[in-house]
């Protein structure tokens, strides 16, 4: 079972939902770089659970402890580890889940895979786990940051509810709920996934993630290609089901003489014209944006009854109670913006051998 991430750059996560704790271990990340506790809270607040009405109210402060690699402020070069405790686990809200398969979950292809599962919460399938990969990541934005590389998230897209590109404000994207960058359109998300939750229900969305500044060459060609990574890196986020590079599918839909990023020259540096590229051409970056765009499923645990069997193949139905999030695209934002700091850090400290001079 891989749980780390990463070549220069390397994570390994490690817990369950209903742990006492979940953590991480960050290896190969370079010392020197100035990294207190408050540094990954500040994205842990941005994912925890209960920071507002559209997300599940389990209510875990998810306060990130710093064991090793870090002194007097600065990091080591030495392997980094982080816990974070799990404060409000209420198991028994899983106990008639113990031996049937709920729709939508892992429940049944970990119990294909080992025959054995942890049923708590989805244990390692459920996205508590992805706090991890948000206190790394936090440690790779300082690491990018210092090289002023920017890394920004928002929600495009609620159930049929789209921004529209315009009005782009982005002190607007951590003021309302739904991290949309336009407040009118957050409101219609807001007002979308309430409804949606007093039915019983839940609703999907779609995230893009922005990387301003990263310099062209970064990424391999063939194998080890940015977009390949990057696209790895997003479908491992728990109810991913779909990435794009730039433009995405819009490109099917767009001729060749539409697609291609002309090229200028403005101060002695070659910059495209436009970026239906998304950054990236031939697998390595071109210095324009960076852009990932990902598409979330609805959450899966709803209290509506749905069918389905149990263990030994009895038909059977059941109704997910407990405390869940109405739709993960919301939180799901600072986690996208972890998996693209990693996959950059990564490529940064892989490409520095790439040329003699």
């Amino acid at each position: 079972m891989s749980n780390t991430f990463g070549q220069k750059f390397r994570f390994t996560t490690w817990g369950e939902s209903h742990g006492p704790a979940i953590g991480v271990v960050v290896d190969g990340c370079p010392a020197g770089i100035s990294v207190e506790e408050a540094d990954l809270q500040r994205d842990l607040d941005r994912r925890r659970p209960g920071q507002s009405k559209v997300t599940t109210q389990r209510g875990e402060e998810d306060r990130a402890e710093i064991f090793s690699g870090v002194f007097e402020g600065k990091t080591t070069g030495t392997p980094i580890s982080i816990l974070i405790r799990n404060k409000d686990t209420d198991s028994s809200k899983y106990d008639n889940l113990k031996n049937l398969f709920r729709p939508g979950h892992a429940d049944f292809t970990y119990w294909a895979k080992w025959g054995h599962r942890d049923h708590r919460g989805g244990g390692r399938a459920s996205a508590r786990e992805t706090a991890s990969r948000v206190a790394a990541g936090a440690i790779a934005k300082k690491y990018l940051a210092d090289r002023g590389i920017n890394v920004q998230g928002f929600v495009s897209q609620i159930a049929d509810i789209t921004w529209d590109g315009s009005n782009f404000d982005l002190e607007e994207i951590e003021r309302n709920s739904c991290r949309c960058p336009d407040a009118e359109t957050a409101l219609k998300m807001e007002e979308a996934i309430l409804a949606a939750r007093k039915e019983g229900d839940s609703l999907g969305g779609i995230i893009s993630v922005i990387a301003i500044g990263a310099p062209p060459g970064l990424g391999e060609p063939i194998y080890g290609r940015l977009d390949a990574e990057l696209a790895s890196a997003i479908m491992g986020i728990n109810a991913v089901k779909g990435v794009e590079i730039g433009s995405g599918f819009r490109a099917a839909s767009m001729k060749g003489s539409e697609h291609n990023d002309a090229f200028d020259m403005v101060d002695g540096i070659v910059v495209p014209r436009t970026n239906n590229a998304g950054g990236i051409l031939g697998g390595i970056s071109t210095g324009a944006p960076i852009v990932v765009t990902f598409a979330v499923k609805p959450t899966s645990s709803i209290p509506i009854e749905q069918e389905t069997v149990t263990v030994s193949g009895e038909k059977t139905t059941v109704r997910v109670e407990g405390r869940h999030d109405p739709c993960v695209a919301t939180r799901a934002v600072p986690i996208g913006e972890a998996m693209v700091a990693l996959v950059l850090a990564d490529h940064m400290l892989r490409g520095l051998g790439s040329r003699a001079k």
